[in-house]
């Protein structure tokens, strides 16, 4: 058979399989997070959220984010609610207008201010 042939591997390392596998526990981390966040908000609450990642991905994202890590962590005590979730979306606006007035080098500290 034909063996060696090295030079040729266009892909550093990354072959079909392991693209398809990687798509595939990304689709699974995804519809995990889909379901957490079905389980620990009210239906309003999804509806506003979705409404909010149209709009901004990336702040639902980090709100989901954020409901997700407080799920596990048990800190939730039940369902968050629409008026919960608006709470929280004020907070992130002020932490993001606080910071954008202080124009941060330290990039670091957005992930730092989450052991409260």
């Amino acid at each position: 058979g034909m063996k060696g042939g090295g030079g040729m591997g266009g892909m550093g390392g990354m072959n079909m399989e392991q693209m398809q596998q990687k798509k595939e526990q990304e689709a699974a981390a995804e519809e995990q997070r889909g379901s957490i966040l079905k389980a620990i908000l009210t239906p309003q609450a999804r509806e506003r959220l979705a409404n909010i990642a149209v709009v901004k991905k990336e702040k639902a994202r980090k709100i989901e984010d954020m409901l997700i890590m407080q799920a596990q962590r048990g800190a939730l005590g039940g369902q968050v609610d629409e008026n919960q979730l608006i709470q929280m979306l004020e907070s992130i606006n002020e932490k993001t207008q606080q910071q954008t007035k202080v124009t941060i080098q330290r990039r670091r500290n957005v992930m730092d201010d989450d052991d409260w």
